[in-house]
């Protein structure tokens, strides 16, 4: 048997209080969600599902801004190209197979601020035959 005194120590412990994580956890989530529509931005469970589809749409979109910064490039090239009497794919290849490594990036910069040296790579790559 345990002694008087444990026992009272056992009978007089404090009570545990549980949940300071879990309320901390929901606390940072409704903090995530602020402004959400709706039960979105209210009730954890909801808000937890809606914080999970905004960082898919999130990761979706980041994909989609390259995609689209691109479609971009390769349209002010075709632009200017056409300008010049060359087509865009003709361009790219003569590019390629003369060995000039610039992206779409640097080529559709290289129109809005330099059109000069743009044009001396136009003219180098209609130089460029192909051979059959």
């Amino acid at each position: 048997m345990f002694p008087f005194s444990i026992i009272n120590l056992l009978v007089n412990m404090s009570r545990i209080k549980r949940g300071t994580t879990t309320h901390a956890k929901h606390k940072r989530l409704l903090n995530a969600v602020k402004g959400y529509r709706g039960q979105k931005s209210k009730l954890v469970r909801i808000a937890h599902e809606a914080f999970l589809h905004a960082g898919q749409y999130a990761y979706e979109g980041r994909k989609n801004k390259k995609r689209d910064f691109r479609r971009s490039f390769i349209l002010t090239i075709s632009e200017a190209l056409k300008k010049q009497g060359v087509s865009y794919s003709n361009f790219m290849f003569a590019l390629k197979n003369l060995k000039i490594e610039i992206d779409r990036k640097i080529l559709a910069e290289l129109i809005k601020t330099d059109l000069p040296s743009f044009t001396a790579l136009v003219e180098k790559s209609k130089s460029f035959k192909v051979s059959k």
